[in-house]
């Protein structure tokens, strides 16, 4: 992606189903779990490199001896960071005892059986250690404390802060992470009050309430009340201190979660290849986590996946299919060509068909996919030319003749390169606005100048700023005759609010290009004035009832006005190619991506009620001038 944003979190969860003793003679080592937890968080970094966090939770140890560890690091390299301090810690034991379990379990404050990590992307809240999960909801009973991470944002925030304060609470802040801590913490304590009302009155002793409480808490019926009335896209893992530990899903599916396991462990990631590459699995092995479901993990090792929410139409987020996930996920590695493929008919419109003088290419690196799928499209055009070509060539046509023909070929080539090493180069402002310019390069000689057509895809364009002020500036010292950018996304016109940092309106150059189109026209005073006047009286509906108003913002002009606008905006002054944009169409998109419905950015169409209030409250922020993040 040309246009560098911040996404969703990633998150890791390891059950070891052995004890540590067993788990040591079978795999050589008690730390398997741990090397399995630094390298399922090594194979989702690309999901946040804000910070990290480690939670870490001991089943059955004694009274009085610590249970549960946490580390967290706002490092640069904060996973490697996290995992060197942990086996440092290791380290320093007595070796001589270092097959006494009971000992290691007991001094090695991370020599548990439930392991959860998280790798953040910072959305919402500051950079700071505090803003890391896991977090930590602690009580004396061991039933009550609660270690919670998750990739999610909660849109229903304001609400369920005063629902906190109505019950009589005080949270030290409204955060959707302190929200959901405290919310699933209130279930989780009218649980254990009213298990241990019932015990007490059978004069069971205290220690033996503990016990029986751990082994009949009942985790279906606090998820079930805590997430009730819970708006927004989530894959949430909580870890209760007793030793039981769920994984719940959003009901629509916007945000991915997946899991696998045997007889000696269970683990889950954001990414199904993560899963594949840690365990050495087959595609069929790692399952998906239904929609609005959660699997439940007992202390005893058991695991069970039941419904929690009422299970909606999936709207899995397709900009993980576009961008955000590992591309070797065999499913959307398929897609992502698909994608590729569909813009094929629109980019051949756009060279007049002139294969001969085009050189097709992309922007790194994500994007190769998609360039894969786009010369396969392209090439399927060729190969039917040539068919015809021959054709007409008659019964008995000339070997040359043939060979002239079979002899045509696209033209694929790497011509754009993106050097990592300039960011770290760049020391002050005044060198920023030159260097940045020239953190991508191009191949020379390739491109005939003022001769070819160079068409190059990108996965979207966002903000078009890197375009403009870097990527086709450089493009243009090869002299090309034209520049085609494609974009495997469709125009992205709507904020995101479930996980991407995408939640102002202004940012978007599709919505700036509408406001350029609206200012030419001499409407746009009219116009603003009155979607910001209905999104006001639409928010003050109750959630379920709230549309999104900022639709009727895009239907003032077609497609294609539109984006002949933002090619006007992203091209740099006295720029000499002529500049065209090719964008996905929404049902490209739907035929790249059948199975994955969440396409809110580029429609409008939210998956929740929360969606439709979030983009009303970003356009009343952007009217009002507020920066804020409208969720």
């Amino acid at each position: 992606m040309s246009d560098p944003i911040k996404h969703e979190c990633g998150i890791a969860f390891i059950r070891l189903r052995k004890p540590l003793s067993e788990i040591r003679e079978k795999h050589g080592t008690m730390l398997y779990g741990l090397q399995k937890m630094k390298l399922l968080m090594a194979k989702q970094l690309n999901r946040g490199q804000d910070g990290a966090g480690l939670g870490v939770v001991k089943l059955d140890p004694s009274y009085g001896d610590r249970y549960i560890a946490r580390k967290r690091s706002i490092n640069d390299n904060s996973v490697a960071k996290i995992f060197e301090e942990v086996e440092t810690k290791y380290a320093q034991l007595d070796e001589s005892r270092l097959d006494d379990m009971d000992y290691v379990k007991k001094n090695f404050a991370y020599g548990g059986e439930l392991l959860l990590g998280h790798l953040r992307y910072g959305t919402h809240g500051g950079m700071s250690i505090e803003n890391l999960h896991p977090f930590l909801r602690q009580n004396n009973w061991m039933s009550r404390n609660l270690v919670l991470a998750g990739n999610y944002n909660v849109t229903n925030v304001d609400d369920m802060f005063q629902h906190l304060i109505d019950l009589g609470q005080q949270p030290k802040e409204k955060s959707d992470n302190v929200t959901m801590l405290e919310k699933i913490g209130h279930f989780l304590d009218e649980e254990n009050h009213e298990l241990f009302r019932k015990y007490k009155k059978e004069g069971i002793s205290n220690i033996e309430i503990a016990e029986k409480i751990k082994e009949n808490i009942s985790i279906e019926r606090i998820l079930k009340q805590a997430f009730k009335n819970v708006d927004g896209g989530y894959n949430m893992v909580g870890l209760l201190g007793h030793g039981d530990a769920f994984i719940i899903r959003d009901p629509e599916g916007i945000r991915p979660s997946f899991y696998f396991y045997n007889d000696d462990v269970f683990a889950m990631a954001s990414e199904r290849p993560a899963l594949q590459t840690a365990f050495n699995l087959k595609k069929e092995e790692v399952k998906e986590l239904g929609c609005g479901n959660a699997l439940i993990i007992n202390r005893d090792g058991s695991i069970k996946e039941i419904n929690i929410l009422p299970v909606k139409k999936q709207k899995s987020c397709t900009f993980e299919r576009i961008y955000f996930s590992k591309g070797n996920d065999s499913d959307i590695y398929v897609e992502r060509k698909r994608l590729g493929r569909t813009l094929a008919p629109q980019i051949l419109k756009s060279i007049n068909y002139d294969i001969k003088n085009t050189v097709l290419s992309y922007i790194p690196n994500t994007a190769s996919t998609c360039f894969y799928g786009m010369v396969d499209g392209i090439y399927g055009y060729l190969n039917q030319k040539k068919i015809e070509e021959i054709c007409k060539l008659g019964a008995n046509p000339k070997e040359e003749e043939v060979s002239a023909i079979i002899k045509q070929k696209v033209r694929r080539e790497k011509m754009l390169i993106k050097d990592k090493k300039m960011r770290t180069f760049i020391t002050n402002d005044k060198d920023r606005e030159d260097l940045v310019g020239n953190v991508y390069d191009v191949t020379y000689g390739i491109v005939r100048r003022d001769k070819d057509t160079l068409v190059v895809i990108d996965d979207s364009i966002v903000r078009g700023t890197t375009l403009k002020t870097s990527i086709l500036s450089i493009l243009g010292r090869l002299s090309p005759k034209k520049i085609v950018v494609a974009s495997s996304a469709p125009q992205i016109r709507y904020p995101d609010c479930y996980g991407i940092d995408m939640s102002r309106m202004n940012e978007f150059v599709a919505f700036r290009a509408v406001l350029s189109l609206l200012e030419e026209d001499g409407q746009k005073e009219e116009v603003l004035n009155s979607i910001y006047k209905k999104c006001l009286e639409e928010n003050k509906k109750p959630l379920e009832e709230i549309n999104n108003c900022v639709k009727e913002f895009y239907t003032h002009y077609t497609t294609n006005q539109i984006t002949k606008r933002i090619a006007e905006i992203v091209t740099p002054k006295n720029f000499k190619p002529e500049v065209e944009l090719v964008f996905q169409t929404i049902e490209g998109l739907h035929k790249a991506c059948p199975k994955h419905h969440g396409d809110w950015y580029f429609t409008g169409n939210y998956p929740t009620p929360g969606g439709n209030k979030v983009v009303n409250r970003s356009f009343i922020y952007y009217m009002e001038g507020n920066n804020a993040r409208a969720y």
